[in-house]
């Protein structure tokens, strides 16, 4: 298939194609060449890659550099803006000491309360995982074209109202609510709306930063789930327990559990989701099957932490109650976790459009388009 003009990517999203670099490409083998227009179908992924890397050449942090400093000769005033920008934002977040009775910046704040009494240790990883997708979308970025647009100002203007006010309430939490908010104003309101489209969901990603009472309140009922639960699958083999609020014991009352806060599962549910929106981010597109995938690896996180909590009833009954309360559930989770990522990922390659089991049927072994060989 030959395009007159190169179509969108929209277009082959529609398709069920998917962006990788400057080409598109579906669950197959099947190439669109940006700028190109060609459509080709590749038997040998290997091949695929080098042809679209001999078309479009990575880019590597050298030429980025030199990119970036091409695009600063030319666009004088938007690069003092973007600098002035960064500058007042580092100023407001990781200088200006605004909480705990004016002692500790937001940015210090934030780093201290990603802790593990607040469930928070995955916070740590936001900034550096935001940083890697703006690696990672570079050509997209680079690509994008770039016009100021007073939209993004509005944007921008919500998310000092949102710093403000959280001066004015001494509720660091709403700074961090802001960032995402200045972030994505700032690049519309500077590169437009193109470059904010690209930056949306990383902006996003950084309200995993927020340590906030739903997070508080999902644990705890998420014990009663799990003890509920436990309780329930127990019984049915014949295992006797009595499942009271948050407690498991044994009719004979040979153990006796009680279902913690860590036990609740709200870390591995919280690492679940952040990986989930990473790999729905950048596997997957089509914002339905999207959202499908990620609803669904919550799910499997919980069904993950009650088959850990069963296993460790089961072991103290059949095998050492001593042990299932000390070496096996603190190790437990590294076994089970994976499980649930593995039954994610499954989930997704389940939902992937028919274009791949297509693809995978195509006759030649080499390199076609239009009818042709390359």
């Amino acid at each position: 298939m030959v395009f007159d003009n190169a179509p969108s990517f929209k277009t082959f999203q529609f398709l069920g194609f998917r962006r990788r670099g400057r080409c598109a490409m579906d669950g197959g083998h099947r190439l669109w060449v940006a700028g190109s227009g060609q459509l080709v179908t590749v038997r040998n992924p290997r091949l695929m890659e080098h042809s679209a890397a001999q078309n479009h050449p990575e880019i590597t942090f050298g030429s980025f550099l030199k990119a970036a400093g091409e695009w600063v000769r030319k666009n004088p005033l938007s690069a003092v803006l973007t600098v002035t920008l960064l500058l007042v934002v580092s100023f407001f977040y990781y200088s200006l000491p605004l909480y705990a009775n004016r002692s500790i910046s937001a940015a210090r704040w934030a780093w201290e309360s990603w802790n593990a009494e607040g469930n928070m240790e995955h916070a740590k990883l936001v900034p550096a995982i935001f940083l890697f997708l703006l690696w990672y979308h570079r050509d997209r970025l680079a690509d994008a074209p770039k016009r100021s647009s007073l939209k993004g100002l509005w944007i921008f203007v919500a998310g000092i109202a949102c710093f403000v006010l959280s001066v004015r309430t001494l509720q660091p939490r709403l700074a961090l609510l802001a960032m995402p908010f200045l972030v994505l104003g700032g690049a519309w309101f500077l590169y437009g709306s193109k470059v904010a489209r690209i930056l949306l969901f990383p902006s996003v990603f950084l309200l995993f930063t927020i340590n906030s009472a739903v997070i508080e309140q999902a644990t705890f009922k998420l014990q009663f789930v799990i003890t509920h639960a436990v309780g329930v699958l127990s019984n049915l083999i014949g295992v006797k327990i009595a499942a009271i609020g948050t407690t498991l014991t044994a009719a004979d009352g040979a153990f006796n559990f009680e279902i913690a806060e860590g036990c609740s599962g709200i870390r591995s549910l919280i690492a679940m989701c952040m990986i989930t929106a990473l790999y729905v981010h950048l596997t997957q597109t089509g914002i339905w099957r999207k959202l499908i995938i990620f609803a669904a690896s919550i799910l499997f996180a919980v069904i993950g932490n009650i088959g850990r909590i069963f296993t460790v009833v089961l072991f103290a009954r059949f095998i050492d109650k001593d042990i299932a309360a000390g070496l096996y559930h603190d190790w437990s989770g590294f076994i089970f976790f994976p499980f649930a990522l593995g039954a994610m990922v499954l989930f997704a390659k389940l939902l992937e459009p028919k274009t791949a089991a297509r693809a995978a049927h195509d006759e030649s072994d080499g390199v076609k388009t239009n009818g042709g060989n390359l």
